[in-house]
C-alpha cells in the first residue's frame, strides 16, 4: 500500500512540473518567432535605406567568357559602408577562336563509330587564378525589390596549365590505331585522312606543362537578392591575362601570350 502511495506521488510530482514547464516552453517559441520576425524587419529596413550592412561574405559563380569558361570562389570582408575587400581563387579553360570540330566516322567489329576532333589542336589551355582587389558600391537597393550596383576591381598571379591534345590516327607502318600527342609533326595532326578522332580525354593529365602569369579583372555587379544575408548576382566584365611564354593551343594560328576577353557570370552565396 505505501509502494502505491509512492508511486501517485511521484506521478502527482512529474504532472505538476509538467504543467508548470509548459508555458515556459510556449513562451520561447513565441520569443524564437518574435526575433525572427524583427531579423526580417531590420533586414528589409537596411535594404529600403539602400545599404548592404555585413561582416563578411562567401560567393561562388560560373563565368562564361567570350573565349571558354570558369568557375570561382570569391571572399570578401567588409570595410566601410561602401568598400569591401575581396579575394578569390578561380578555375576555367581558354579555347581559341579558331577552333573547328571535325566529325569523323569509323567502323569497329561491324560497328560504325562517330566521333570528332578539333582539327589542329594541340594543347587544352586551362588556368588557375589567385586574387585580390575591392568591390566598391555605387548604388544602394532603394527598397527591398531593388537591385544594389557595385564595381569590382583587382588582380594578382595566374596558373597557365597545357594539357597535351591527343590524337587516334591509323600508323603509317603497322595500319593500326595509335594515340599520339603533338611532337612537332604536323602531317600527324593536319592530315584528316590519317585522324580517326579525340584521344582518350584522361589521357596527358600527367604531362601537364605549368606557365606562369598575371592577371586583372574589372566588372560591375548587379544584386538583386531579397535580402541583405543572401548573395544573388548577375556580373559583367573584362578580364586581361599576360604569361611568361607563348600559348601554342591550334596549329597554324599565331600563339599568344596576352589574353583579353569579356565575361558574364552568375554569382551566389551569404552574407554575415
Amino acid at each position: 500500500m505505501k509502494k502505491l502511495f509512492f508511486i501517485l506521488f511521484l506521478l502527482n510530482v512529474i504532472l505538476v512540473s509538467a504543467q508548470q514547464n509548459l508555458p515556459s516552453l510556449s513562451n520561447d517559441r513565441a520569443q524564437k518567432k518574435a526575433e525572427k520576425r524583427e531579423k526580417i524587419n531590420q533586414l528589409i529596413k537596411q535594404e529600403e535605406e539602400g545599404a548592404l550592412i555585413y561582416q563578411k561574405q562567401s560567393a561562388f559563380g560560373f563565368k562564361l567568357n567570350t573565349d571558354g569558361w570558369g568557375m570561382f570562389y570569391e571572399h570578401g570582408k567588409y570595410k566601410t559602408i561602401t568598400k569591401t575587400n575581396l579575394w578569390w581563387l578561380e578555375f576555367g579553360e581558354r579555347k581559341s577562336p579558331k577552333e573547328e570540330k571535325v566529325p569523323t566516322l569509323t567502323s569497329s567489329q561491324g560497328f560504325l563509330i562517330s566521333s570528332s576532333y578539333i582539327f589542329g589542336k594541340i594543347n587544352d589551355f586551362y588556368y588557375l587564378k589567385a586574387g585580390l582587389g575591392s568591390q566598391t558600391l555605387i548604388g544602394g537597393k532603394g527598397n527591398k525589390n531593388g537591385v544594389a550596383v557595385s564595381a569590382i576591381y583587382g588582380g594578382g598571379l595566374t596558373a597557365g596549365l597545357l594539357k597535351p591534345y591527343y590524337l587516334d590516327i591509323v600508323d603509317a607502318t603497322t595500319g593500326q590505331s595509335i594515340s599520339v600527342r603533338y611532337t612537332n609533326n604536323d602531317n600527324q595532326f593536319l592530315d584528316p585522312s590519317i585522324i580517326l578522332g579525340k584521344g582518350d580525354y584522361f589521357k596527358g593529365f600527367n604531362e601537364i606543362k605549368f606557365v606562369p602569369g598575371v592577371h586583372a579583372r574589372t566588372a560591375i555587379r548587379f544584386d538583386y537578392g531579397r535580402y541583405n544575408d543572401n548573395l544573388s548576382a548577375i556580373e559583367v566584365g573584362l578580364n586581361a591575362e599576360y604569361y611568361s611564354q607563348k600559348m601554342p593551343i591550334v596549329l597554324l594560328n599565331p600563339y599568344k601570350q596576352f589574353f583579353f576577353n569579356a565575361y558574364v557570370a552568375i554569382v551566389f552565396g551569404k552574407r554575415k
